[in-house]
């Protein structure tokens, strides 16, 4: 008999599943999320601009690019609307692997994501350091012709990832292993944008070890990323200046929303 989901300690999927407004989440994460608040009280507002720039990168893909193919590692909980929806709305034949290396995320989107008839979504178990593993999983496989471009998203993942190496070798190797023409999507947490004085504080409470892991990386880190790649217009830019929508105003600013994003297209 399997072990239950252990919920009595801090879970970044669930604390960020607050952040953007689910429901999935326990006191914990709430305890934690109070504590960040004090040093960076636009929190908040940053994740849903980081939350709301992935919809419109898969609204993009799939009505520009010709994507109907979607790759989502470090999906995190299931939310509303997510990424099968958007990318379904447009062409319901669309098909998406959502990934995580959480049991709890797995249980959840297993329980509420559901295939079309046209199309598919569904549940894959992986973590992007084992980049191999997860495009030779059944899901992936069976779900997508790997003859055809797909589009990678890897939204608010990488800067969770502490080690640079590791960073750097996972995305490396899904740039190798995709079919030509796919595309690359990246958000990501920086503190370029912020005052030296805040971004001291921050690195102080990452550093107590008590709110997990966060690499927050610079703009030319984040290109090494891309290196080589032709960039979708605007390039690499905020979360609130990547084609945003004018009927939904950003909620935040360029400095408070300290996340870069890009989509790139691979050869």
């Amino acid at each position: 008999m399997s072990e239950s989901p252990d919920v009595s300690a801090l879970n970044t999927s669930r604390r960020y599943n607050e952040w953007v407004g689910g429901k999935d989440h326990t006191g914990v994460e709430r305890e934690s999320t109070k504590t960040i608040l004090t040093v960076l009280p636009n929190m908040l507002a940053a994740a849903k601009e980081g939350r709301a720039v992935v919809m419109r990168a898969v609204r993009d893909l799939v009505a520009e690019c010709g994507i109907r193919q979607i790759l989502d590692i470090g999906a995190g909980q299931p939310m509303k609307p997510n990424v099968h929806e958007v990318a379904q709305r447009i062409d319901p034949a669309c098909r998406v692997v959502y990934v995580d290396n959480d049991p709890l995320v797995g249980v959840h989107h297993r329980g509420t994501v559901m295939s079309r008839r046209e199309g598919r979504a569904e549940f894959q178990a992986g973590d992007l350091l084992n980049a191999d593993e997860i495009l030779a999983g059944d899901q992936v496989k069976e779900v997508f012709d790997l003859g055809r471009p797909v589009a990678v998203l890897l939204a608010s993942v990488l800067h969770l990832i502490e080690d640079d190496e590791l960073a750097y070798a996972a995305v490396r190797r899904l740039r190798e292993s995709l079919p030509p023409g796919s595309y690359l999507m990246i958000v990501h947490g920086t503190f370029d944008t912020l005052p030296e004085e805040t971004r001291r504080a921050v690195r102080a409470l990452i550093a107590t070890g008590k709110h997990g892991a966060y690499r927050a990386r610079s703009r030319a880190e984040i290109e090494r990323f891309v290196d080589g790649l032709e960039l979708l217009e605007p390039g690499i830019v905020s979360s609130v200046e990547w084609r945003p929508d004018p009927a939904k105003p950003p909620q935040t600013s360029v400095a408070d929303a300290m996340c870069y994003v890009v989509v790139a297209k691979l050869p």
